[in-house]
């Protein structure tokens, strides 16, 4: 569901806090990726790496980019990263640091389960991921369900140059396979910190710019996610 521009102000509010942070010139690339049922796996997966291809021909040095998404949008950099991990060639491509934000770890998952408190429901997502799946793979491949690579030496050759930041909430369905995952990425070495919100619904650090009632909680998100970029990008 949604399109680019729904994140319209969420973006712009970004690109304020990093000139905010010092930033001379800061640049968000939001992707238009094709959504189901007009196309599946792999057309999305085509579509990040032609969109980070892009990117990197502007930015020149991939140590200067911050890769990140939200719920299926961060699925997609993960199955991203780990092709970039089967793929030698382009490990000297990797980027400077990953930001996943509420991510969709695993499509189809006995962990994903229904809170009070968060809007998504388990049983739609499953329906939504065996769609987005389709014919050619399983549901249970990693490149289209990265949760279930527990390979760790495939995950330290995808872990970015300067590690994962991940946000979300204690009430989601998708948190008890994003604090899998994180467990996971910590074993390999890897920099990892995470930031999960107290009674925090699926994607707050967006919900919140729209739906917080002061400036403080609208943006508290946001200057998380620009801080630790200041920190490890410099």
């Amino acid at each position: 569901m949604g399109s680019s521009y729904f994140y319209m102000e969420f973006l712009l509010a970004w690109v304020t806090l990093l000139k905010d942070a010092g930033y001379e010139n800061p640049a968000l690339f939001a992707l238009e990726y094709t959504l189901v049922p007009d196309a599946v796996y792999p057309t999305q997966v085509q579509q990040v790496f032609a969109g980070y291809e892009y990117v990197l021909s502007i930015a020149r040095n991939s140590s200067r980019i911050c890769v990140g998404g939200d719920s299926a949008g961060a699925t997609l950099i993960l199955s991203f990263l780990l092709y970039i991990a089967d793929h030698p060639d382009y490990r000297n491509c990797l980027p400077g640091m990953a930001c996943m934000i509420s991510p969709w770890v695993t499509i189809v998952s006995e962990k994903n389960r229904n809170t009070r408190s968060d809007y998504l429901n388990a049983n739609s997502l499953h329906l939504y991921g065996r769609q987005y799946c389709g014919w050619k793979v399983p549901v249970d491949d990693p490149m289209v369900s990265p949760g279930n690579c527990r390979d760790l030496s495939r995950w330290a050759k995808a872990s970015p140059r300067k590690g994962w930041f991940f946000l979300f909430g204690s009430e989601e369905v998708l948190g008890p396979e994003t604090r899998s995952l994180i467990g996971l990425l910590k074993k390999t070495g890897a920099e990892v910190d995470f930031h999960e919100e107290q009674g925090g619904i699926h994607a707050w650090p967006v919900a919140a710019l729209y739906l917080g009632e002061t400036k403080d909680e609208r943006l508290k998100g946001l200057r998380d996610i620009v801080k630790v970029i200041h920190q490890r990008l410099g």
